[in-house]
Parts: C-alpha cells; sequence; structure tokens
C-alpha cells in the first residue's frame, strides 16, 4: 500500500514532482480534466437551478478506474493540480469522482515546482474552495448555454454549422470594427521637412546634422513656398539645451504580457508560447504561467539581487515592488519568472531555450537600475522664416537595465532612429545646408491587430482572464471567422522637393505600402455573423458587458455572489432574444449590391451562401425559368470591398488551359470551389496555393496524375466479372463503389472474402435505407 498518493492534472508535472518528492509519494495524473458537460441537452438542467450535468468521457474512463484503485489504498491523498480557478474545478471533479472525502483529502498548491515549494505545501495543506469551483463552473455553463442557444439561430438564418462564443464573438467584434475602421480610412497628405547640415569640425573634417522642421505643411504650395524662402537664407542655432532623463524597466511578465512580447521578439503564436511556458513550468524551470499578476516574492527578489551583483555590480541593482494595473488581478500571485536566477540557460527545444531566456531577461531586469540618458536639442532659425528646424541626439550615460533586456512595441507608427552624439556646436554658430528635403507623407490608418495587441486589447477592456486569452484567438482562427495572414502592399506614389545649392528640384517618387505580416483580418463569414449578433445579441457583443461578466466571475471566485442565481440573471432576458432572433429575424447574407452587368443589365450582388461568399448576377424570378449566374470570391476578396469591375472578371471562368492527352483541360469554379475537369473527372485545385484565374496547364496536368496516383493507390479490389465494382479505401474505411453511388462496408469484414454476389447485396441493402439528415433540428 502506497502511503500517499499526489493526483496532478499532467503527466510530465507528475514525472517531476515524484523525483522531488520520492520513494514515499506515488504521484499520477488525471491528463486534465477527466469529465466535462454532457452533450445532450445543453449538458445543463435549466429547470433545477441551472445544475450541471457531468460525464466521465470515454477516453477517461480508464484513468479514472486506474486513481479509483490507488486512492482506495492510499493512506493520504494529496491534489496539487494548478492554482488557478480551473485547476480547483479539477479538484473538485476528482473528489466527486474518487468519492474523496473533503476533510480528509489535501488540496496542495504552489506557484513553483521546486522542492521547497512543493515541500512547504506538503507542510500547510488547505481544504478545497468551493467559491473557486463555482467560478469556474459558472463561466463553463454561461459559456455552454450562450454557444448551444446561438449556433441553431445561426444555422438557420445565417449558414450551417456555425457556432458562437461568448467572449469569441467580443474578439471577433473588435477585429471586425477594426477592419471597417481602416476599409472606411481616407489618407491625408502632408509635407515633412528635413534638412542636412554641413558643420566643419577640426582640421578638414566635416559632420553632419540632421534636423526636421517644427512644422508640416498642408499642401505642396506651402512647402514649396517654404523652401523658396531657404534660399539664400541664413540657418543661426538659436539654443542647445542638455537635459538628463532616465528609461525604467517593464514589470516582470504577466501571461497577457509573455503573449505580447513573444510575439513580438520570437514570432510565437499566442497558443505555442502558452504550449512552451506549459513545458517550462512543468520541468520546475518557471513560475505558474497563468497569472494577471507582476508581484515577485521576497526570496525572488533576493535571488535576483544576489544575481545582479555578482554579474553586473552593485550599482546596477534597484530593487522594485510592481503593482498589477489590471482589474481583479489577484496579488497573492506572483509574476512569471524563473524558479532560480542563477540559471541563464536551459536544455531543451529550441523555443523552450529562447522563451526562458526572454523570462529570465526580463525578470532580472526588472530588478536593476534605470538607464540614464543625455538628451540634447538644438533649435536653428531660418533668417527668412519663422519655422525653426529641430536637431535631438542621445546619449547614455549609464546603461542599466538595457544591459539586459528592452521591452517591445507594437506602434508601427514607432520608428526607433538611432540618435547618437551630436558635432560639437555653439551658440550662434551658422550653419551651410547641404540639402533640404519635403518628402510628402500621408496620415496612417489604425493598424490591424496581431495576436499580441488583440490580447492587449483584451486585457485593457477587462476581457477574458490569464487562461482565456490564447483559446480565445486560436478558436476564433479554426471557426474561420477570422484568418492570420500575410498580405501584399500597394504601390503608392509621392513628392519629393528638394533643395541644394539653391536649386529646387521636383520628383514624383513611388514606395510599396500597406505590407501586413502576422495579422487578423475577419473572414466574410466572420463580418455576416459579427453583424448578426450586434444586430439581435447586442449585449453578448457588447464590451462592457462582457467585462461585468467577468467581474461577477470575480466576485463569485471571493464569495460574494451566488453562481447559478448570476446564471439566472443572465439567461432569462438572453433566452427572450433568443426566441425573438429564430421566430422575427431575417435571414442574413451579407448583401452587397455592386451595380449593373454592362453585358445583360442585370444586378451584380456579392453575399454569403452555403458554401461561403460567392458573386451573383441577375435574381430569382418566379415564372421565369432563367436562373442568376454565381461564381465563388477568390482568395483575397471580401464581399466587402470587392469592385464591380473584379466581380465581372469572376465570371471570365471555366477556362480553357489547353489539351493533355487529346482532351480539353477546363478550369472552373464549382459549389465546392475552384476544380480542373478533364476527360469528364474532376479534381480539386489546391487551398491557399493554386488559384483558377492563374494556374496553368502545367500545373493543371501534375494535379490530374497526382489524382490519379491517389486513385490507383485507393482501389483494394475489383472484380473481372464485373467491372464497375470496386472497393476503394476512403477516409473512413473501406467501401464499394459502383456507377454513381458509395456504399459502406460493415466494419470489420474482410475484403478480401467479398464477392460480386456480397457486393450486390450490400449495395441493394444500404441502398434501400432511407437517407438520414444528420443536422440538428430543433425538436
Amino acid at each position: 500500500m502506497e502511503e500517499n498518493l499526489v493526483i496532478v492534472e499532467s503527466p510530465a508535472k507528475a514525472k517531476t514532482i515524484e523525483k522531488i518528492l520520492g520513494k514515499d509519494f506515488l504521484v499520477k495524473s488525471s491528463f486534465g480534466h477527466i469529465r466535462d458537460l454532457e452533450k445532450k441537452d445543453f449538458g445543463v438542467d435549466i429547470n433545477n437551478n441551472y445544475q450541471p450535468n457531468y460525464i466521465i468521457s470515454e477516453d477517461k474512463k480508464k484513468v479514472v478506474s486506474e486513481l479509483k484503485k490507488f486512492a482506495k489504498s492510499a493512506g493520504k491523498i494529496w491534489i496539487a493540480s494548478d492554482e488557478d480557478r480551473e485547476g480547483e474545478a479539477i479538484a473538485w471533479h476528482l473528489m466527486e469522482v474518487l468519492h474523496l472525502d473533503p476533510l480528509k483529502t489535501n488540496r496542495i498548491v504552489f506557484h513553483e515546482i521546486t522542492k521547497e515549494a512543493i515541500l512547504k505545501a506538503i507542510e500547510h495543506p488547505r481544504r478545497l474552495n468551493k467559491d473557486l469551483v463555482d467560478a469556474q463552473q459558472a463561466r463553463r455553463v454561461l459559456d455552454r448555454l450562450v454557444g448551444f442557444e446561438i449556433s441553431p439561430v445561426l444555422w438557420k438564418k445565417v449558414k450551417p454549422s456555425l457556432s458562437a462564443g461568448r467572449v469569441q464573438s467580443v474578439a471577433v467584434r473588435l477585429i471586425v470594427d477594426r477592419e471597417r475602421e481602416i476599409i472606411n480610412f481616407q489618407s491625408v497628405p502632408f509635407f515633412r521637412v528635413n534638412a542636412v547640415f554641413l558643420v566643419p569640425e577640426k582640421g578638414d573634417k566635416i559632420s553632419l546634422l540632421k534636423a526636421e522642421l517644427n512644422n508640416r505643411f498642408e499642401t505642396a504650395e506651402e512647402a514649396r513656398a517654404f523652401l523658396e524662402k531657404c534660399r539664400g537664407a541664413q540657418f543661426t542655432i538659436a539654443d542647445i539645451v542638455t537635459r538628463p532623463a532616465k528609461k525604467s524597466p517593464a514589470a516582470p511578465f504577466t501571461t497577457s504580457t509573455l503573449q505580447q512580447e513573444a510575439s513580438r521578439k520570437l514570432g510565437f503564436p499566442v497558443g505555442l508560447t502558452m504550449s512552451v511556458a506549459q513545458k517550462l513550468y512543468e520541468s520546475g524551470l518557471i513560475t505558474y504561467m497563468r497569472t494577471d499578476s507582476t508581484n515577485l516574492s521576497d526570496e525572488a527578489i533576493k535571488a535576483a539581487k544576489k544575481k545582479i551583483i555578482s554579474s553586473y555590480g552593485e550599482k546596477y541593482v534597484k530593487i522594485r515592488h510592481y503593482k498589477t494595473k489590471v482589474k481583479g488581478a489577484q496579488e497573492a500571485h506572483e509574476a512569471i519568472r524563473p524558479t532560480y536566477f542563477d540559471q541563464e540557460e536551459v536544455s531543451g527545444t529550441s523555443q523552450e531555450q529562447r522563451l526562458y531566456s526572454l523570462i529570465w531577461k526580463r525578470t532580472l531586469a526588472s530588478q536593476m537600475a534605470d538607464a540614464e540618458i543625455e538628451r540634447t536639442t538644438v533649435n536653428i532659425t531660418v533668417s527668412k522664416a519663422s519655422e525653426l528646424f529641430v536637431a535631438t541626439g542621445e546619449v547614455l550615460r549609464f546603461d542599466g537595465f538595457l544591459g539586459v533586456y528592452m521591452e517591445s512595441s507594437d506602434d508601427e507608427s514607432l520608428t526607433e532612429e538611432e540618435k547618437g552624439l551630436l558635432p560639437q556646436l555653439t551658440v550662434n554658430q551658422k550653419l551651410d545646408p547641404d540639402f533640404i528635403q519635403v518628402l510628402e507623407r500621408f496620415s496612417q490608418k489604425a493598424a490591424r491587430y496581431t495576436e499580441a495587441s488583440l490580447v492587449r486589447k483584451l486585457e485593457e477592456l477587462g476581457i477574458g482572464r490569464p487562461s482565456t486569452y490564447a483559446p480565445t484567438i486560436t478558436t476564433i482562427q479554426q471557426r474561420e471567422y477570422v484568418v492570420k495572414e500575410d498580405r501584399e502592399g500597394n504601390e503608392r506614389t509621392f513628392l519629393a522637393l528638394t533643395l541644394r545649392e539653391d536649386k529646387i528640384t521636383e520628383e514624383v517618387k513611388s514606395e510599396i505600402t500597406g505590407t501586413e505580416k502576422a495579422k487578423l483580418f475577419p473572414t466574410d463569414i466572420g463580418l455576416v455573423v459579427n453583424d448578426f449578433l450586434v444586430k439581435y445579441f447586442e449585449p453578448i457583443v457588447d464590451f462592457n458587458f462582457t467585462a461585468s461578466v467577468e467581474k461577477q466571475f470575480d466576485e463569485i471566485a471571493e464569495g460574494q455572489l451566488v453562481w447559478n442565481e448570476m446564471i439566472d440573471t443572465f439567461y432569462r432576458p438572453f433566452h427572450l432574444k433568443i426566441e425573438d432572433a429564430l421566430n422575427n429575424s431575417e435571414r442574413a447574407r451579407g448583401e452587397r449590391i455592386l451595380g449593373t452587368d454592362p453585358a445583360t443589365g442585370k444586378p451584380v450582388s456579392a453575399k454569403i451562401g452555403r458554401f461561403g461568399p460567392f458573386v451573383q448576377v441577375g435574381e430569382v424570378v418566379e415564372g421565369i425559368d432563367e436562373k442568376p449566374l454565381f461564381a465563388s470570391l477568390q482568395k483575397g476578396q471580401s464581399i466587402e470591398t470587392i469592385s464591380l469591375e473584379e466581380a465581372l472578371k469572376l465570371f471570365d471562368l471555366p477556362r480553357d488551359l489547353g489539351e493533355f492527352e487529346g482532351k480539353k483541360v477546363i478550369v472552373g469554379i464549382g459549389r465546392f470551389g475552384p476544380y480542373i475537369r478533364h476527360d469528364g473527372n474532376f479534381v480539386s485545385l489546391k487551398k491557399g496555393v493554386d488559384e483558377p484565374m492563374t494556374v496553368t496547364i502545367d500545373r493543371a496536368i501534375e494535379l490530374i496524375e497526382e489524382k490519379r496516383e491517389h486513385t490507383i493507390k485507393s482501389v483494394l479490389k475489383t472484380f473481372d466479372e464485373d467491372q464497375e465494382i470496386r472497393i476503394l479505401e476512403g477516409r473512413w474505411g473501406p467501401y464499394i463503389s459502383f456507377k454513381k453511388g458509395n456504399y459502406k462496408i460493415k466494419k470489420g469484414t474482410d475484403i478480401n472474402l467479398l464477392t460480386v454476389a456480397d457486393c450486390k447485396l450490400i449495395i441493394e441493402t444500404e441502398g434501400a435505407k432511407p437517407k438520414i439528415n444528420k443536422r440538428r433540428v430543433k425538436k
């Protein structure tokens, strides 16, 4: 009999803890949650105070059976799941399923998987915190009710197979609102003036002094007029101001800031950041990675101080105690930090090493001295004008924390030019310009969200919590409401005016603008679903409402609110809106009228259909057999931005690519997307790789031959006596292909023993079965 049984939620965590505790402790994993809400009837008994109906999933029955066996023979049981609400819920489910006595079961928590932390937790166990469990249960129940009630409305009113979530829908709204802000943005040109002055120094050396005018002009005429004033003008240094300045380090990482910085510095998606951080935590290398606190323990601060002194010296130390600005943050928790500061590097994958290094540097820098900077500003007058040229220089007098770490920014408008030493200058010194240049610039649209900036916005609005950011962003991409992708920019012309040796020259130059890298874009279906939810379920996608729900979860966790009363307050008015939307809302297609087809005079529109966004020429008119023409939108095209000209080009398909084996090769777009047709057979174009307007005959032949090879490999058996009957390997196993029909073969059947007669019997039996619509219908 094992004296001590410790149950954790992760096998990797179990392995690390078992090494620490030794042979007197048996450490087992539950492999996450052992049960979840039943799928049938929401999994929530609405008429019984919203009581959840939990079931043990099939893949966890063996785990539960083993845990029951170990629990029965253990002298003491310790549940060591994570310290957050989800971890507390896992502990509660274990107690319920394993029939553990809450008064005799020890609940232990720790911020880091170190010997000191675990032994301290063993010495100070606590009882299960039911308030934390209820807060997690309230979130799970509320999200289930929202998802299961709104989704059927979307199926009926927008498109089959759609789904909606509470926090995810708000995230999509943020991205949709930003996209529309960008689409509607009108860029305004302005003119910026820069000068390069020649400064003589000792000997024959000439230094360059760069300066910018303190005024920007609205028109090219104003800019030309200013350059005219600069002809023959004197440029004089009016004053030189030198001021000391300081830069302070950023606070240690929270979940949100780690996700943001790993995205900016390492290019990690937020889901990858959390996955790698989880491995580092379970290996005992960092503290718990789901936290909204910037607090560091006294022991951690002492360890950081010792490391700084040994590596950099006493003058680099500055002890700081950070306070979290996020509402509802739990200061009792710690920031994400290394468990041991003397461990600068770790073994493991490249991703683990890079993320650990980021955490180590950020935490150490947070306890280091400010960087000391000397900033110099030089004002230069123009004798014939009232404007001033301003030159700035910056000298780093003491690097402080910058010797270890500097925080990145999401602000794309910030172009950090390196500001170095200025030449030796004196007040009233005359300067000769090498040249003065006016460049036409343009006001900038708001930046599209990256995963990092979306996390920051969600946190600012109080939407979601550390454990929800990554799943939210992953889910909206999996549901194809949002895509993360790179997009090429567009060429833009701009005017450049240059004054050199009293001569003004003009030149029209070009540049690429609007290039996007790893940005979040709403899809057409995302736009349509968002608009439908905003119209009929505005509270669900209201930022303040969603943030207030998070606060109520916090209140439940603190024992200030009863969880099912909170659910009831939300659910009753919400369910009325569901019924109203089902009965009274119009079908949402996101339709946009583009204009009239000049060839036929028929209206051209873009809208959402069952198989995605498409363009339609003509309308369905009762009594007239002529049907409208349809064409699917191509990659990069959107209902909101496609023009009439672009839409009509889609009807240039089908396109004749040439011949292969004496037969025509045609490319077109059908109800299931773009295809190649050859000799009566169809081959789909590869999504994201091939485009019907640009695919070549060589590529089409390559796709045709690929499909032939795949078809040959999928044929399991043929019959000489009836060559129309074939047994093929399909996605769900072997099946019979006969004429244009496919017929299922019962699982476990030995296909080698099947005869033509057997196959015909299966065809007859399967063909006689009524077709069942498997889509969920309202009872």
